[in-house]
């Protein structure tokens, strides 16, 4: 009994050995296995002198200057991004990173909205933003991690609500002008290349109806306003006293002819000399008295 006694107490103190003398490893929870601990002693070192570049040039000088490969990820966005000039000496890579980080660090302004004031006056709202990019990985960092280049930019800008334009029907006769000959194909051609002019993607719907004979529109009034010029354009011009134009009425224009003839004057009567009254004769003299 006092041997077996001696034994099991030897046993416990051999098992309690590493908690003293030997190194102790975290077990990773996932895979079961020992993780060594991240100590930046065991970080290759080394120095740099960058000129600056792209992400992917700086990711090549320094496995140039490690001698090791560099597991990293530039996604395609960042490829033409250009880094400042970097001149290092004694460093690991991931102070590099960070001293790259905390140099790219710019504040920034950028819109949030808008806001109104009194009198319905107003304008744009800003915050800042601390802009920053460069390499980071999820892990606390060792010659063995995976980085990848991110940019922290402000958020974009919100888009503004614009109120749709309130749109319209309007109805145009278009009678007076299928009688002069037009087609409906006519005038419709007509005012859809006006909208096709001005550039207008998305023009009024148009439809004729065709007991009644009217074009009914719906759209935006100042859209509209091209169908209102294209029918004025067509409508024939007001007949004028005195118009030689074929559409005419020939009986206007035969009373307005004899209107305008000069009238026939009578010949003038030969000037009646004035007829002379014969002078009152003149009493006989008598004779003096005392003759």
């Amino acid at each position: 009994m006092k041997i077996s006694k001696y034994l099991v107490l030897g046993l416990l103190i051999t098992s309690l050995t590493p908690v003293w003398g030997q190194e102790v490893h975290t077990i990773d929870a996932k895979t079961g296995l020992p993780v060594t601990p991240n100590e930046s002693g065991k970080l290759a070192k080394f120095n740099l002198d960058f000129p600056g570049g792209t992400p992917a040039q700086l990711v090549k000088a320094i496995e140039k200057a490690t001698g090791k490969p560099l597991n990293a990820i530039i996604p395609i966005e960042y490829v033409g991004e250009q880094l400042p000039p970097l001149k290092m000496s004694n460093v690991d890579v991931p102070r590099l990173f960070q001293a790259l980080k905390l140099a790219s660090v710019r504040q920034v302004q950028y819109e949030t909205g808008s806001y109104f004031g009194g009198g319905m006056m107003g304008g744009a709202a800003y915050a800042t933003y601390s802009s920053s990019y460069g390499f980071k990985t999820e892990n606390p960092g060792t010659d063995d991690s995976v980085w990848y280049f991110y940019e922290d930019n402000p958020p974009p800008k919100p888009p503004q609500h614009q109120s749709t334009p309130a749109k319209s029907c309007r109805f145009y006769q278009l009678a007076p002008y299928l009688d002069r000959g037009l087609t409906v194909d006519d005038i419709t051609t007509a005012i859809q290349t006006g909208w096709q002019l001005m550039g207008d993607s998305s023009p009024p719907e148009i439809s004729f109806h065709k007991e009644t004979k009217l074009l009914i529109a719906v759209g935006e009034p100042n859209r509209l306003d091209v169908i209102d010029n294209v029918l004025n354009a067509l409508r024939p011009a007001p007949q004028t006293p005195g118009d030689n134009s074929p559409g005419a009425n020939f009986q206007q224009r035969l009373q307005q002819i004899i209107k305008n003839q000069p009238q026939a004057s009578a010949p003038a009567a030969p000037p009646t000399t004035p007829q002379r009254r014969p002078l009152p004769a003149k009493p006989p003299e008598s004779p003096a008295d005392g003759q």
